[in-house]
């Protein structure tokens, strides 16, 4: 099956999860974005990876195993998130050791840790970013609701995020407050929106 190549987009604080961040993906050759909700120790070392010159005083727990697949020529050469099952990515790392490939499953936040100390590209199936990848686009449509009516919908989702509550919205306004999110690059909210959306598909 064909792989899509994935970028980090960025890393922003969840805003209604205590020490929980999300990850942005976004597709090389297309308009998609997948955000990833990871906590806070994996944010940190996907964060130190990303700023090159940002050094701990000790070794993360990723540089470790970094050390040690070197030090026994150990090669990471791609990372696969190769499923989705109730909002979890399930994630692969393709290795290389003389000559020989491995595969070891691994959590997504920590895949995506050791790609970036690797160099190694990250990659998702189109089935996985057809179900959870999220598209900010210009509406299309003319909504029915006004716009007091849209901004009282934008504090309800604030103050009542849980599934149930979200089942009480309409299509329509899971969309607009699903952009809304895309927008403000609260990630977090946004992978919970495109969640329920998926769930009406």
């Amino acid at each position: 099956m064909e792989l899509i190549t994935l970028n980090i987009k960025g890393i922003s604080y969840s805003q209604t999860q205590t020490g929980a961040y999300a990850l942005l993906l976004s597709e090389e050759d297309g308009k998609r974005q997948l955000p990833i909700v990871i906590g806070a120790f994996e944010a940190q070392s996907i964060a130190i990876a990303l700023e090159k010159e940002l050094k701990p005083p000790r070794p993360l727990t990723h540089d470790l195993f970094k050390t040690f697949a070197d030090r026994f020529q150990l090669k990471v050469t791609k990372v696969i998130i190769h499923k989705l099952i109730d909002g979890i990515f399930y994630s692969s790392l393709i290795c290389e050791n003389n000559d020989k490939e491995e595969i070891i499953d691994a959590r997504t936040s920590d895949a995506i840790a050791l790609a970036l100390r690797f160099n190694a590209p990250i990659f998702t199936y189109p089935n996985i970013l057809d179900k959870a990848g999220i598209e900010l686009q210009k509406s299309t449509m003319k909504e029915k609701q006004t716009e007091d009516e849209q901004i009282e919908d934008v504090d309800y989702f604030e103050e009542e995020s849980s599934e149930n509550e979200l089942s009480h919205l309409s299509q329509n306004q899971l969309n607009e407050l699903l952009n809304k999110a895309v927008k403000e690059e609260n990630y977090e909210k946004a992978a919970k929106l495109r969640d329920e959306i998926s769930k009406r598909s």
